[in-house]
């Protein structure tokens, strides 16, 4: 489908800034997939603009992403990092500096998109005054991550503001089938207000890479190298994985890389290298901190596999970025991965009773096979969900809610 009107999107991203530094705390897959999208919608022929709160004084007001996508930094509180709960008592200053903003350059929006529920309870809001539609997309799932009981647990107020955007909203996207029963089920969504259309991978920029010049590159020499991107996070999983090196590191030279934000999450860091340190890993687990997004594919195409242990994904993107590098995949059933992860072919998919021991043997299964999967077989597994794919769906629901969407006037 190609789209070429001029209809204007005002998406809403209110924690997150999109140009935040992948792996930092509250910077993940959700700031990808908006700058992801945005880029290809701007080819559909929208006009973008995304509002984000104004977390630092040296963030530029207004920053062009594309001929048509625009970044706006809206004061917010004050400028600085805020924890997400914090975030909520801004929201009005949030949603009256961005009509400010809408007002003083003559803007009229045919569609919110908002992402997380702290986006959705400020387009609600919005919605009300400027009477178009509203598409949510939540990401992950307060009710999921409590059930999982792993980390904090999420507030009362997020899983109020979810049930009532599921209900008040014109549309929803969710990423996989499995989350659109959850809503169905935890906050009764209908069914027909929910399209399940999937996050995308940069197929351009994740594609396969030689592995020795990848090595060379990161200063890897000829040991067998395990991967893991993603936030340093008691969500994640990350200690179970370190143990599993433990009953590995006598079989071979191993390398356990441990990709992700090690600034804002100095205490959990602590406690995994305090692990490392007690099961005598010194040797065989680096940490690596932050790394730039278009470095990673070297490190996932140095890598003899990957895991993704994370206790819940909405999604899985890290998962989908290695295949997209040919490298296989051991992980935990969450997100989407169980489709596109065929076991014993391009990685592994472990049940829900595993033990450390059954994530360790597995891993092990690709460090001794890695020269026998096909790097190609990995990638052809992703191949579907290339952005301009997801893109062409989602421009679909867009144009039909705006078409065709009598939004009523909502009530709190």
């Amino acid at each position: 489908m190609i789209y070429r009107g001029e209809k204007r999107i005002a998406m809403l991203s209110v924690h997150s800034c999109p140009l935040g530094k992948i792996g930092e705390r509250d910077t993940g897959g959700m700031s990808v997939y908006i700058r992801e999208l945005s880029r290809e919608l701007e080819k559909q022929g929208f006009l973008i603009d995304i509002f984000t709160r104004r977390q630092c004084k040296e963030h530029p007001y207004l920053v062009n992403l594309g001929q048509n996508v625009r970044l706006i930094h809206l004061k917010a509180g004050p400028e600085e990092h805020l924890e997400k709960l914090q975030i909520y008592q801004y929201l009005n200053e949030f949603n009256y500096n961005l009509e400010t903003f809408r007002q003083e350059l003559s803007l009229s929006y045919d569609v919110i998109f908002s992402h997380y529920w702290l986006s959705g309870w400020a387009a609600k809001r919005i919605q009300q005054w400027w009477n178009v539609p509203h598409v949510t997309m939540f990401h992950t799932l307060g009710t999921l991550k409590n059930n999982v009981r792993i980390g904090k647990p999420e507030p009362k107020l997020r899983i109020e503001t979810e049930r009532l955007l599921a209900g008040n909203c014109q549309q929803i996207i969710a990423p996989t089938k499995q989350e659109k029963s959850h809503l169905i089920r935890f906050y009764e969504t209908p069914g027909e207000k929910i399209k399940v259309i999937p996050c995308g991978v940069n197929l351009q920029l994740f594609r396969p890479l030689d592995k020795q010049e990848s090595r060379l590159r990161l200063g890897f020499n000829d040991e067998k190298i395990i991967l893991f991107v993603g936030r340093i996070d008691p969500i994640k999983g990350i200690d179970s994985l370190i143990k599993s090196v433990a009953y590995l590191k006598d079989k071979q030279k191993l390398r356990l890389v441990i990709i992700g934000d090690d600034a804002h999450s100095q205490r959990l860091l602590q406690r995994l290298k305090k692990l490392v340190d007690n099961l005598d890993l010194k040797e065989n687990v680096i940490f690596r901190g932050i790394v730039p997004q278009e470095e990673l594919p070297y490190y996932y195409s140095a890598a003899d596999v990957c895991s993704v242990v994370s206790h819940y994904e909405s999604f899985g993107l890290v998962a989908l970025e290695a295949l997209a590098c040919g490298t296989p995949v051991v992980a935990r059933n969450v997100g989407i991965l169980s489709q596109v992860i065929k076991s014993g072919k391009n990685g592994w998919v472990l049940n829900a009773e595993h033990s450390t021991l059954d994530l360790a043997e597995k891993i092990e299964l690709f460090l001794h096979e890695r020269n026998n999967v096909s790097t190609s077989y990995c990638r052809s597994a992703v191949i579907p969900f290339g952005w301009k794919n997801i893109a062409e769906q989602i421009c679909k629901v867009l144009l039909n809610l705006i078409q065709t969407s009598s939004v009523p006037c909502l009530s709190d």
